[in-house]
Formats: structure tokens, sequence, C-alpha cells
């Protein structure tokens, strides 16, 4: 994206197991901006601040709802719509701690079943005191070094684990290309109902819904790498069916065609945080 400026870092090792990344967005111009962003699978918390330490965000719409009067400060479940942001005419600045996709679990202790599309602001998950002090924080690595210590906190006092669904989780990633549920199935010895069970409590969305959601995001890192000079080579390295069904995968989690996004490569971003694009 050309008026954006991303920078990801990683965790700090105590947090590596249950944080991805995390990501400093900077936008310096004063035009509105519409951001669409693909689903990735992953969970996370948000801070995002204008230079008129208001929010940043006025919206954030699916194709289903949109939601207005965001909180500066918010946390954000998996979900598996695409999205829209509108971010106000000013400089901002945000910075996302990206989960990784069973955290909301493994951090909170939660059903993550129950918070997979939905924004949930300070006061309810118990992030209050966090808000305080973000916002009086004089520089973005305080912040960051703010946002890591209220993640520590949780990991101390929940550290709920599913160690069989965090190995799938990390089976499914080396795999992308071809897994599929009785893959898993086969290979961790476990029931399907069992297993239907137990991801959906841990990460929040059914697990063939989640391979297609990792899969389109591989697809979307696959074309913003470059390698690649044709979508149907794409869709032949994660061993889509055909070139139709990879488009319509592409369409169903972002809000345009991948030849859309081939074409406008200069407005497309993907990061470990995930795609999104102008």
């Amino acid at each position: 994206m050309t008026t954006i400026n991303f920078n990801v870092l990683p965790p700090p090792s105590a947090l590596s197991r249950d944080v991805e990344c995390l990501r400093i967005s900077t936008h310096s111009g004063t035009r509105p901006l519409e951001v669409k962003v693909c689903p990735s699978g992953y969970p996370g918390i948000v801070f995002q601040l204008a230079s008129d330490t208001k929010a940043a965000i006025e919206s954030i719409a699916i194709r289903s709802a949109q939601t207005s009067n965001i909180p500066v400060l918010f946390l954000h479940g998996q979900g598996s719509e695409p999205s829209i942001m509108r971010f106000r005419g000013t400089p901002y600045t945000t910075i996302q701690l990206v989960f990784k996709p069973h955290a909301l679990y493994s951090l909170f202790g939660w059903d993550a079943a129950g918070h997979n599309q939905g924004l949930l602001a300070p006061d309810q998950f118990d992030a209050v005191e966090l808000e305080r002090q973000l916002l009086s924080a004089n520089s973005t690595d305080e912040r960051v070094y703010w946002l890591n210590h209220f993640v520590m906190t949780h990991l101390k006092q929940t550290n709920m684990r599913d160690e069989l669904i965090e190995l799938i989780l990390d089976y499914i990633r080396e795999h992308i290309a071809s897994i599929k549920v009785q893959d898993l199935l086969a290979v961790f010895h476990i029931s399907e109902r069992q297993f239907q069970k137990r991801f959906a409590r841990v990460v929040g969305m059914p697990p063939h819904l989640y391979i297609r959601v990792r899969r389109v995001n591989e697809a979307l890192r696959l074309m913003h790498s470059g390698q690649y000079e044709r979508l149907s080579d794409v869709a032949f390295a994660l061993n889509y069916y055909d070139q139709s069904h990879f488009i319509r995968d592409m369409k169903s989690f972002s809000w345009v065609s991948p030849k859309h996004i081939a074409m406008k490569v200069s407005d497309f971003h993907s990061d470990l945080a995930g795609s999104s694009y102008l």
C-alpha cells in the first residue's frame, strides 16, 4: 500500500507460543481511507489513535453488518468474513497485537466460538487499565511494552492449553497447500465429532472453514511475493481443483477477484498479520 507504512515485529520469546506478531501501521496523509481486510483466522487486540488523540477508525463493516463508534482499544475474534475499515481523514498510528489462532482460549480461557466476529471494548476483556496506559504513553515503544505486559499477565493467570489442537494448527500451517480434515483425523487419531467440538472451542470456527481461510491467505501471500507469473500457477501450487474454485474462494474471503488484486498490486499488502488493500 503506497500510503500506509507497515512494520511487523516478532513477539517476545515468552509470548511466541500465543502471539504471531505485532504490526504497527502509520498513515501520514489527510484523506479518508477505506481499507479492505481479508479474514486471517487470527484474533487480536488493536490500539488505533489519530493525531487528534481520537479513534482513527470510523466504522468496520462486514457483508452482514456495520459497527460504528469503534473504541480506541478493542479485541476482535477470528472472523471468517472480509471487512472494510473506514479511517477518518487524518494521520494515525495503529498497533495490532496478532494472536495465534488458539489464543482466546489459552490466554483468556474463553470458548472462542463465542467471539468469532465481534469486537470487545476494554471493559469487556479486562483492559480498562491497559487503555489508560496506552493513552498516557509517550511513544509507540512504550505502548508495545504495555500490550505485551497485558498479554503476559493473562498468560500467567490463565494458561489453558489444548495441546492436541495446537499441534494440529501447526500441522495445518505446514501443510496448508494440500491439507484436508480427513487427513488430520488420520494423522492425529481422533474422532471427527471430538475433533470438530474441540477445534471450534479453541479456534472459534469449524476446521474446514479455518483451512479455507488460511489457504486463501497463503494464496494472497504468494500473489504478493511475485514468484508466480500467472494466477493459475498460484491455484495449482495450492491444489485447488481448478481456477474457478480458486476464484470462488478468493471472492468469498475478500471483496474482489484475484485478477483485480493482481492488477492493483501497489495498493495491496500482505504480511504475517494478514492481507489488506485499498
